[in-house]
């Protein structure tokens, strides 16, 4: 196994590793809980195939905050950072790491040409919301999706 990653200063960092990508895992599934601690590196893996990068924040040797992006190109925004998941472990929640993550997002957007940062967040993440408004984003869309059966 390799050594844990070392803080720096509380700045997110990409997770890289096998190990580094599952020490993120706790804090993601209090975002996304249906996903199972069994496969979450080997979905990890297929997802940055596509474009996905994890990052998350450390503090004392442990995830506090994690978030997954992708850099992508569409007619509506053009060239465009999504932020796919971005979530604070509850314990760590007003310490600072979202707005840190949001800056550090806003800055690889920028650094990589981007027009606009974007994500979508469930309607009943009030506080999230709340710390989006606060944070300088705008709510500009509704976003609408119907699941499929895909047996």
């Amino acid at each position: 196994m390799n050594d844990p990653v070392p803080d720096v200063s509380l700045r997110p960092g990409h997770a890289v590793t096998d190990d580094e990508i599952a020490a993120c895992y706790d804090v993601m599934a209090e975002l996304r809980p249906h996903v199972a601690r069994e496969g979450f590196v080997a979905l990890i893996r297929s997802m940055q195939a596509e474009g996905f990068r994890l990052a998350c924040v450390r503090t004392g040797g442990r995830v506090v905050a994690v978030a997954g992006y992708r850099i992508s190109t569409n007619l509506f925004l053009g060239r465009n950072l999504y932020v796919d998941d971005l979530v604070t472990a509850g314990s760590e929640r007003s310490n600072g790491h979202g707005r840190a993550f949001l800056a550090w997002l806003r800055g690889i957007a920028v650094e990589n040409g981007c027009r606009a940062l974007h994500l979508d967040s469930g309607v009943q993440r009030q506080r999230a919301h709340e710390f989006y408004l606060r944070e300088g984003l705008e709510l500009s869309s509704y976003h609408f999706s119907v699941r499929l059966d895909s047996r």
